[in-house]
């Protein structure tokens, strides 16, 4: 098992080595990932691989993206830390809690029970308080909370729900890979005064949006 030193040390060669070379410069965004400790968001067989530059398994045929998928998404975000985040797709949590360093508050939705009751203990025991998780079908997205000021999704779907751009604030940002079920491209929508604002951040490959709104399982 490593030490924490050693964890704390790959925390800060990931920061240096995958995400700064590549183009993540919001200071807090590379704060939350030299923080959070993402290796205990993986079962411990994979502690090893927490911080390497791919994605991982964390059970029930879902992942915990690559970290650099992780800050690129949250740097399209542009939070100043008084936002009211939507995230799609709480799987391990550990998007969830960079957000929970970032923003007011982060409202969550996953349709897998299993995954929202392990990451509701971990979250809790990480003090992250200002997290809300649904079991839910996320696609519908959390109409009652709404609207937000900025909405992630961790899943790919074939075109964009409707309620996502319902439910998002005016200036409000939504990320989200849209294409198939193999190759999507990652897009960011900023809903201005005037319209739709579309932005191709980069290509990338993410498990199926299921919902209504999304994939059939």
């Amino acid at each position: 098992m490593m030490a924490v030193q050693d964890f704390t040390k790959a925390r800060e060669r990931m920061v240096k080595e995958q995400l700064m070379p590549r183009g993540i410069c919001d200071p807090g965004v590379l704060a939350a990932m030299g923080k959070v400790p993402r290796h205990l968001f993986v079962e411990e067989a994979l502690w090893g691989d927490a911080y390497s530059d791919y994605p991982l398994p964390i059970g029930e045929r879902q992942t915990i993206s690559q970290p650099y998928i992780v800050a690129l998404m949250t740097q399209a975000l542009e939070l100043t830390g008084k936002e009211k985040i939507l995230e799609i797709g709480t799987g391990s949590g550990y998007q969830t809690a960079v957000l929970a360093e970032l923003s007011a508050k982060v409202f969550s939705i996953e349709r897998i029970p299993a995954l929202v009751s392990r990451a509701r203990k971990l979250l809790d025991q990480l003090h992250y308080h200002n997290v809300q998780l649904k079991v839910f079908d996320g696609t519908l997205g959390w109409p009652e909370e709404a609207p937000f000021d900025g909405i992630i999704v961790t899943a790919a779907a074939p075109k964009i729900p409707a309620p996502y751009i319902q439910q998002l604030a005016p200036q409000g940002r939504l990320v989200i890979p849209v294409g198939d079920r193999y190759s999507q491209t990652l897009l960011r929508i900023t809903k201005g005064p005037e319209g739709l604002v579309e932005e191709d951040l980069c290509g990338a490959r993410f498990v199926s949006l299921i919902g209504e709104h999304g994939w059939e399982d």
